[in-house]
């Protein structure tokens, strides 16, 4: 098995250490964050260092990492650790579900996290450092550019271009054969029908309270 670091020690970090554990060829062997976030020593019961001492104590010959970082600050966090670990010279790993239809034959890129039930279609393609929650449809002929997140059950339609650390929420839906530009934001439910410009920020209404209560509801 290859050994493998994790960076972070929040949710997505022991989803991270979860998945790989469980569904992977990687041995997660232990955590590392930046110094000044150090904290407990260890964490899932596995050592946790500073990320400025972490070639030192899990050399790059002898391992992979992983950065298990959110969406935070547009992916910019994600991304800037991503090519920090890049630069210390570790092989970056990516984790595929098993539970996930890949019929696409285009390789996956560095640093993906692809969780469970997402169907990917021949031809769609996914960049480096990319984020795909639970439960998507990527459909045939899809790009998704480096470092983008998209949340859960969202349907990218066939031939859609995601740019570049793109964030896209849970239920959206994005017609066939648009464009997003890089560093938009889609949220949650929204539909998106057209070409959408770079750093773009698509919100739908949220649902509001009825004024009718739930206690003068009829047949629930």
């Amino acid at each position: 098995m290859s050994k493998l670091v994790i960076f972070g020690t929040g949710d997505i970090a022991e989803l991270a250490w979860h998945y790989f554990l469980t569904d992977s060829d990687h041995e997660v062997v232990g955590f590392t964050v930046d110094g000044a976030y150090l904290g407990e020593s260890t964490f899932c019961n596995l050592p946790v260092v500073a990320f400025e001492e972490v070639a030192e104590r899990f050399p790059v010959a002898d391992h992979a990492l992983f950065v298990a970082l959110s969406y935070s600050r547009l992916n910019a966090l994600r991304r800037e650790k991503y090519l920090a670990a890049k630069a210390l010279g570790y092989r970056m790993a990516s984790y595929v579900s098993s539970r996930a239809s890949v019929l696409t034959q285009e390789p996956i890129g560095e640093n993906c996290f692809i969780l469970e039930d997402n169907t990917i279609q021949p031809f769609a393609s996914i960049g480096n450092n990319v984020t795909l929650w639970s439960g998507n449809h990527i459909g045939h002929h899809s790009a998704i550019a480096d470092h983008s997140f998209l949340a859960s059950h969202i349907v990218v339609s066939g031939g859609v271009e995601i740019g570049e650390s793109c964030f896209i929420g849970v239920n959206a839906t994005l017609r066939d054969h648009i464009k997003v530009g890089d560093r938009c934001v889609v949220g949650a439910a929204a539909l998106l029908l057209a070409d959408a410009e770079p750093e773009g920020v698509y919100i739908g209404p949220a649902t509001e309270r009825s004024r009718v209560p739930s206690s003068r509801l009829r047949k629930i």
